[in-house]
């Protein structure tokens, strides 16, 4: 009697996981905490849904619509024209963007540095192709405490991160790349961790990541402008010298599940995981 009550007990189980549907999310590491929470608090709102989210990259996430392997694809930059022809000509299918938030590219250093704000030539004099400010001294003289030879460590990202192609446009234009010899990690926390430890460190992340571990620095556009902090109100103004927009893509006309959990994503249940997350919700569409 008692294996009876199993065999249904385990039916019905496997009864109830066959009517969860699953939706494929993944891509980029700035939105992937993001992207978690919104699945954990979207189970109570829809039980019958489950998201399985993983991070890798924009890039990634990307190359994962192209293939149709994925319902959702997370990116912190926008799709590329050829990147949506690739997509069209492998699926057969549009691809439909959707801007979930919006996200200031924090700079950040060590706390023991000195530097409060920077402008974006001074940021491109560190990171770009034929910049020369390889110590901190070729930065107005700065001399950072603990950091024994005064050399810069410039902590940067892989090439398919869309926070490491948003920067870069950002800082240098399209038409320069970022210098050979930085330390390229994988994912934001790691970029964040390095540079923590690190006083003569350097990075770049979405703002979400920060901790009061880190020091991010105001940046002026010019050296006359004002210096701005990446802050949730300067990335709403757009204010802040280096702020984007967050995005979700799909191939096609996104399933009545997908539609869903996208529109569910605008609202202010979801919104206010947005907001505790570090970044902005998008404006209204």
């Amino acid at each position: 009697m008692r294996g009876i009550f199993l065999i249904l007990f385990l039916m019905i189980g496997c009864t109830k996981q066959s009517n969860v549907h699953i939706i494929q999310n993944k891509g980029s590491d700035t939105l992937v905490n993001l992207a978690q929470a919104w699945a954990e608090e979207y189970k109570k709102v829809n039980p019958n849904v489950a998201l399985a989210v993983s991070g890798g990259g924009s890039g990634t996430g990307i190359a994962a619509l192209i293939n149709g392997t994925v319902d959702i694809a997370n990116s912190s930059r926008a799709i590329k024209e050829e990147e949506r022809e690739e997509a069209k000509k492998n699926t057969g299918k549009d691809v439909n963007e959707f801007i979930v938030g919006m996200d200031a590219l924090a700079v950040f250093i060590h706390p023991a540095n000195p530097i409060e704000g920077m402008t974006l030539e001074e940021v491109a004099c560190i990171y770009g192709e034929g910049g020369h400010c390889i110590y901190w001294h070729d930065i107005r003289g700065i001399q950072v405490p603990g950091c024994k030879d005064n050399k810069i460590i410039r902590v940067s990202r892989q090439s398919n991160s869309g926070t490491y192609q948003y920067f870069r446009e950002a800082i240098l234009g399209k038409k320069r790349d970022l210098k050979l010899g930085s330390m390229d990690l994988s994912g934001s926390r790691e970029s964040i961790d390095l540079v923590e430890k690190t006083p003569c460190a350097i990075g770049y992340s979405g703002m979400g990541y920060l901790n009061p571990h880190v020091k991010a620095i105001c940046i002026k556009k010019t050296p006359e402008a004002d210096c701005i902090q990446p802050t949730v109100k300067t990335a709403t103004d757009k204010s802040y010298p280096i702020s984007r927009e967050l995005y979700m893509y799909t191939s096609g006309t996104p399933s009545e599940e997908v539609k869903a959990y996208l529109e569910w994503t605008q609202t202010e249940r979801a919104h206010a995981i947005t907001i505790k997350a570090g970044y902005v919700p998008a404006p209204k569409r």
